[in-house]
C-alpha cells in the first residue's frame, strides 16, 4: 500500500520504518530538516535498539523515504498522524497544536478519494473526542476522507518488536456503517500480515480507542506508584519491598509485571498521558474519576526527593562537595531518551545540592552534554567513579546491573553504593565491601 506517516519523531519515525519493513511504500513528513536528513539517509535520529537496521532497509530498498515537503503525501491510501501531544506548559493537558497541524496537512494535500475513501489513521495519544472532532472537520473538507483511529502501544527500548509484533491492534471506527467498513477493509489490508499471525484485533468506536492507551499506562502508573508507596512503608518498618512484590506478584490477579520499586517511573508517555488524562476528565465534568491519579502522581515524583534525601544521608548530612557519581540518566534503558527522566530530575536536585556530579550513560552520554553542559560526563565509567564518595545507580542499563562490585570498589573515595532501581544483589555487594542502600529494602537474612 502506499502510506503516508505525519510527524517523524520516536513513534512515527518507527512506525514508518516498520511499515515499510512489511512491504509498502512509505513516506514520512516532518518539519525538522535535520532530523528528515538523517532518516532519508538510513541514519537513526535517536537510539532503539533494532531500529538502524530497519531503518537501513527500507530506505535502501526504495520503500522507504522522508520528506518535509507536504505535496508527498498525496497520493497515500492511509496516512498516519503520529506527532507527538506534549504536556501544555504550566498545565495538565496536552498541546494538541501538532494534531491540528497534521490534520490540515492532510486536507490541504490528500487528493480526495474516488474509488474509496482515503483512510486517516490516528496513532497519537489524544484527549478522548478529539476523533470525532476531527472525523467532523475532514466531512466538512469537501474530500473523500475517513477517520480511523488506530493507538501504538510502543514500548521504548522494544519498539520495533511492538511495532511488527504486537500484542494487540486496536481500530476505533466511525459510528457510521458504510465509514467503519470501509476504514476496517483498509486497515485490514494494512496489516495483513500481524492479522494472518492471529494477533488480536479489537474493533471499537472512536472514544474506546482514544481511552486504551491512556487507560492502559494509567493502570500501570498507579501499579508502580503502588509498589513505591509500600515501599515507603518498608524502609519505615524494616521490611524488604522486593519480597513484597515477589509475594504479592504470585497471585494471578495482580501479577509480577511492573512492582519493581524505585526511583519511580518517567519518559514522553505515562507522566504527561496521566496529566492529560486528568485534565480531560476535568473538562468533562468526571475528574472525580481521576482523582486517584492525582496521588499516583504525587508518589511518583516524591520517590525522586526520596533519593535524594538518601544521598544526602549516605554522604553525612550534606551533599556540598560530595563526589557522586551517577550510573545511568535516561528514564530507562536502552533508549537516549531524557524526557521526564527521573534520573536526570535527581541528578539536577543533587546538582542544584552542591554535590561534585559525575554522570556516566551508555547512550544519551553525547544528549546529556549538549542539553546540560554545566554537567560533568565522564567517557568512561572507571573516570566517573574514581573518589566518588557515593555511586548512584539511577538507570537500570545492564551494563550496571551485571557491573562487578570488586572491579571498582578500589577507586572511590567511600564504598557506598545506593541502587535506585533496586536491581542489585545486596549480599553480593556487601561480601564486596560496599555499603548497600536499596530503596525500601531492609536488612534480612533471608
Amino acid at each position: 500500500m502506499r502510506i503516508s506517516v505525519i510527524g517523524c519523531g520516536y513513534l512515527g519515525a518507527v512506525h514508518a520504518a516498520c511499515m515499510a519493513e512489511l512491504g509498502h511504500d512509505v513516506v514520512g513528513l516532518d518539519v525538522d530538516e535535520d532530523k528528515i536528513a538523517k532518516l532519508a539517509a538510513g541514519v537513526a535520529p535517536f537510539h532503539e535498539p533494532g531500529f538502524d537496521a530497519v531503518l537501513k532497509r527500507g530506505v535502501e530498498s526504495g520503500r522507504l523515504g522522508f520528506t518535509t515537503d507536504p505535496a508527498a503525501i498525496a497520493d497515500a491510501e492511509i496516512h498516519f498522524i503520529a506527532v507527538g501531544t506534549p504536556q501544555l506548559s504550566g498545565r495538565l493537558g496536552a498541546d494538541m497544536s501538532y494534531v491540528a497541524q497534521a490534520v490540515r496537512t492532510i486536507i490541504e494535500h490528500a487528493e480526495p478519494g474516488t474509488e474509496r475513501p482515503v483512510l486517516v489513521a490516528g496513532k497519537s495519544t489524544v484527549p478522548v473526542g478529539t476523533a470525532q472532532l476531527i472525523s467532523d472537520e475532514f466531512d466538512g473538507s469537501g474530500k473523500n476522507l475517513v477517520l480511523a483511529w488506530n493507538p501504538e502501544f510502543l514500548r521504548e527500548g522494544y519498539a520495533v518488536k511492538d511495532t511488527l509484533h504486537p500484542d494487540r491492534i486496536v481500530y476505533g471506527l466511525p459510528d457510521d456503517v458504510a465509514k467503519g467498513e470501509a476504514a476496517r477493509e483498509v486497515l485490514n489490508q494494512c496489516y495483513a500480515t500481524m492479522l494472518e499471525a492471529e494477533t488480536p484485533l479489537v474493533v471499537a468506536n472512536y472514544p474506546t480507542a482514544e481511552l486504551v492507551k491512556v487507560a492502559a499506562n494509567s493502570f500501570l502508573a498507579t501499579k508502580i506508584s503502588f509498589i513505591n508507596a509500600m515501599a515507603d512503608l518498608c524502609d519505615a518498618t524494616g521490611g524488604d519491598v522486593t519480597r513484597l512484590a515477589e509475594a504479592i506478584g504470585y497471585d494471578d490477579r495482580i501479577g509480577p509485571k511492573f512492582l519493581q520499586a524505585g526511583i519511580g517511573f518517567g519518559g514522553g508517555c505515562l507522566p504527561k498521558d496521566i496529566r492529560a488524562f486528568m485534565a480531560r476528565a476535568g473538562e468533562l465534568g468526571v475528574d472525580e474519576a481521576l482523582t486517584f491519579l492525582r496521588e499516583v502522581d504525587t508518589i511518583n515524583l516524591r520517590r525522586r526527593d526520596h533519593a535524594v534525601r538518601l544521598a544526602e544521608e549516605v554522604v553525612g548530612g550534606s551533599l556540598s562537595g560530595k563526589k557522586i557519581a551517577v550510573l545511568g540518566i535516561t528514564f530507562k534503558p536502552d533508549t537516549d531518551d531524557l524526557r521526564d527522566s527521573p534520573a536526570l530530575d535527581i541528578a539536577s536536585k543533587l546538582w542544584a545540592a552542591g554535590a561534585d556530579l559525575a554522570i556516566v550513560d551508555p547512550a544519551a552520554g553525547d544528549k546529556l552534554r549538549e542539553r546540560r553542559p554545566d554537567l560533568r560526563v565522564p567517557e568512561t565509567l572507571e573516570e566517573a567513579v574514581t573518589d566518588a564518595d557515593a555511586v548512584m545507580i539511577l538507570t537500570q542499563w545492564r551494563d550496571f546491573v551485571d557491573l562487578d562490585p570488586t572491579s571498582i570498589r578500589d577507586l572511590v573515595a567511600a564504598p557506598n553504593i545506593i541502587d535506585g532501581r533496586n536491581v542489585l544483589d545486596p549480599k553480593r555487594w556487601s561480601d564486596a565491601g560496599w555499603n548497600y542502600y536499596g530503596m525500601g529494602r531492609g536488612v534480612s537474612i533471608w
